[in-house]
């Protein structure tokens, strides 16, 4: 009797989500970036944008007619992801380079050749990140979260802020996320030496994005360069490629998740829309 009743309610919650899954799938899908503002002659900068999120920010700006860089860790999968934006968009103008943001040395390499080979930069956007990962640590010794989703992008951002200063209306976009809620910074243990759980690591990164943008924002107050952090909703990434347990969770409800084109809205909303001109040290949902 029990087993019935329990194949009878898996049914009946079954054809509810078949009835109902347009209207799952329009709730879940966040709302669209309405701004048609173009941006030829800017230079957008995007970390982590050879998939997810940060590839569909890329597009969306090139197709505004943006030059866009997109700074990858493995240069073979971003020449992959600008061919398929050539590929959608034959304009595109997208150039991928190499950035290790757990390598200080990369960084700075990046910044310096950046520096060097670019006059201009009006857009960064701050996207790469890592999530659940085992307990590793980066090229300098911290831990893998902290030293990638927020101290890599940290040291990023200070080496060209004096570009984004002179290229100035200039905009910062740093990606969070909702986890920052749960998060709390562990300055005792900041690189998680005497305990670690991923989940607690990686929340306590983006705490440590929200606050950063908020810092920033007050120290550049009057140089007409904004700085704002975003929480792109609960994407249907390979993010998650770290944890098989939310690998299967978002496989599982991915009817609920967005995807990586709905999830770059946020970041791109914050990047182009007219009204933020002046708007600096928000976060934005």
């Amino acid at each position: 009797m029990i087993l019935l009743l329990i194949i009878a309610g898996i049914g009946v919650v079954t054809l509810l989500v078949v009835l109902f899954a347009p209207h799952i799938r329009r709730y879940a899908a966040g709302r669209k970036c309405k701004s048609t503002a173009r941006l030829d002659g800017k230079t957008v900068l995007i970390t982590g944008a050879n998939t997810g999120i940060g590839k569909e920010t890329a597009l969306d700006l090139a197709m505004r007619g943006a030059q866009v860089i997109m700074a990858c860790r493995d240069v073979e999968k971003g020449e992959e992801a600008a061919a398929s934006i050539r590929a959608a968009y034959s304009k595109a103008q997208v150039e991928v380079r190499e950035l290790d943001l757990a390598d200080s040395c990369s960084i700075r390499a990046f910044a310096q050749k950046f520096l060097r080979e670019v006059d201009h930069l009006h857009i960064l956007i701050n996207n790469a990140g890592v999530m659940m990962c085992p307990y590793m640590k980066t090229i300098d010794g911290f831990e893998m979260h902290i030293g990638v989703n927020h101290l890599g992008h940290f040291l990023l951002t200070y080496l060209l802020i004096g570009l984004l200063k002179r290229s100035a209306p200039a905009r910062i976009v740093v990606v969070s996320s909702l986890a920052h809620n749960f998060g709390w910074i562990r300055f005792h243990d900041l690189h998680s030496q005497g305990s670690y759980n991923s989940g607690l690591a990686y929340c306590q990164s983006k705490l440590a994005n929200v606050l950063f943008a908020r810092e920033l924002s007050r120290r550049l107050k009057g140089t007409n360069v904004t700085v704002n952090s975003v929480h792109p909703g609960t994407v249907n990434s390979d993010l998650t490629r770290h944890s098989t347990l939310m690998m299967i969770l978002f496989t599982v409800f991915s009817m609920f998740l967005k995807t990586p084109k709905e999830g770059a809205q946020t970041s791109v909303y914050c990047a182009v829309a007219e009204e933020l001109h002046s708007v600096s040290g928000q976060h934005f949902r």
